[in-house]
């Protein structure tokens, strides 16, 4: 027997409204499908989404800070190996056996040992952008506002002294020894520095994968479909459903049969 649903009794339309809600809940993995399922809960799981984005994106930030402040260890580093060279000529061009001959030959290394270190300074880049300029960057390690942090990459050291030096004479190189010493101290505070800022980040971005791991739980136990309990709720709604049928079904029966003795 067919029964029209103009004539369904309110609780088999409510069931139906029930089932059509459950079975969008268990096809969309969401709970929450509207704003008319959950207006509050909409509103929370949206803001918590849009923390979890934010943290996501933060720590990809972090992970490039990281990368920016290696660049720059690893061209110090660099830096360090040609200013230790120039000490251990220094050394050698000191030894007054040497002829002005032999220190102009050993003046000629560390003349191209200046030139790889102005050369580093000047054309050092990460993704196009200049490593050892003076502003250094801000890296955003937050889905706040103003949650920055700063990598300064400019040097303390005095380039211009290290380039200067000049092991020609017994006196230059003497010279060129305390001013080599004093270079590769700065150098080592700067990449010491850099240290620091790679342990900051990569501490930052511990803690924001854990909190977004957090986040992400809280949005889904308020967005989420739990589906054990949707399954349970449905399979009762059909239940309900079947038996408020049966009743009207019946009901329509006992009508039919009234109406026939008449």
């Amino acid at each position: 027997m067919k029964i029209s649903s103009n004539n369904l009794n309110p609780s088999i339309q409510q069931a139906q409204k029930t089932q059509q809600r459950l079975f969008q809940q268990i096809s969309s993995d969401l709970k929450i499908n509207q704003a008319a399922d959950d207006a509050a809960g909409l509103q929370i799981a949206n803001r918590l989404t849009s923390q979890s984005n934010g943290i996501t994106q933060s720590i990809r930030n972090a992970n490039d800070g990281i990368s920016f402040a290696q660049v720059a260890d690893s061209a110090l580093s660099g830096v360090t190996d040609f200013t230790l060279r120039i000490e251990e000529l220094s050394i050698q061009a000191a030894n007054g056996a040497l002829s002005p001959i032999d220190r102009r030959s050993i003046q000629g290394e560390v003349n191209q040992l200046q030139s790889q270190i102005r050369s580093t300074f000047e054309n050092t880049q990460f993704a196009g952008r200049d490593v050892f300029s003076s502003e250094g960057i801000e890296i955003q390690i937050g889905a706040e506002a103003n949650s920055s942090l700063a990598i300064n990459t400019g040097v303390t050291a005095n380039v211009n002294d290290i380039l200067a030096i000049d092991i020609s004479t017994t006196a230059g190189a003497q010279n060129a020894l305390d001013t080599a010493q004093n270079f590769r101290q700065a150098i080592d505070t700067d990449r010491a520095s850099l240290g620091a800022i790679q342990n900051r980040l990569e501490s930052t971005i511990n803690n924001l994968a854990i909190t977004n791991e957090n986040t992400q739980a809280a949005r889904s136990r308020i967005q989420d479909t739990d589906f054990a309990q949707s399954l349970s709720e449905l399979t009762r709604n059909q239940v309900q459903e079947q038996s408020a049928l049966a009743v009207q079904a019946q009901a329509n029966v006992q009508t039919n049969d009234v109406l026939a003795l008449l």
